[in-house]
């Protein structure tokens, strides 16, 4: 393997990750800063006690003015049934449009939940950074909801390569 370059471009550095399967989750937020919510894969999971999530926010997201205005967000883990609707949020609809596509409940902090999601984890903001074009949220799951395994397919919605992908569980829970 060649040395590392010591001026990585972003170009080459989006490639890089490009080639990163991830899953594929809904962030949204309700409050005083008003209703949005975007499609993210950057969102991992910091501890279990107290259980806590980390997303990250481009701060030039159409999104972003509601989430730092607001304390709460919900994170919703899509299933590949629910592809329309991370498309929707990830540009293919206007901001004000967005939640047109989908039902919308709640549970302990008022942010959208998505019924139809693998998991939901309703959280508070507890701590905001900045690194370079992004705010890193650290977030308190306060509320959480899991589909039923019985209801449907359950298969995981990936993004790798710039595109969406499916993992089924059945295969995955074969590896």
């Amino acid at each position: 393997m060649p040395p590392p370059d010591p001026a990585i471009d972003a170009p080459t550095y989006r490639e890089a990750m490009a080639r990163i399967a991830s899953a594929v989750h809904l962030v949204t937020t309700d409050g005083p800063g008003g209703r949005a919510g975007f499609t993210a894969t950057a969102v991992c999971s910091v501890s279990d006690s107290p259980p806590t999530l980390l997303v990250c926010l481009n701060r030039t997201a159409s999104a972003y003015p509601a989430f730092q205005a607001n304390d709460a967000l919900c994170v919703n883990t899509l299933s590949s049934e629910l592809r329309p609707v991370a498309e929707a949020f990830g540009g293919a609809l206007p901001r004000s449009e967005r939640f047109g596509a989908a039902r919308w409940e709640e549970l302990a902090t008022g942010a959208p939940t998505l019924p139809g999601a693998l998991a939901v984890f309703d959280c508070r903001i507890t701590e905001r950074s900045t690194v370079g074009t992004h705010d890193i949220l650290l977030c308190e799951v306060v509320a959480l909801a899991l589909r039923p395994e019985e209801a449907g397919s359950g298969a995981s919605l990936l993004y790798a390569a710039r595109r969406y992908r499916t993992l089924p569980m059945d295969e995955a829970a074969s590896d």
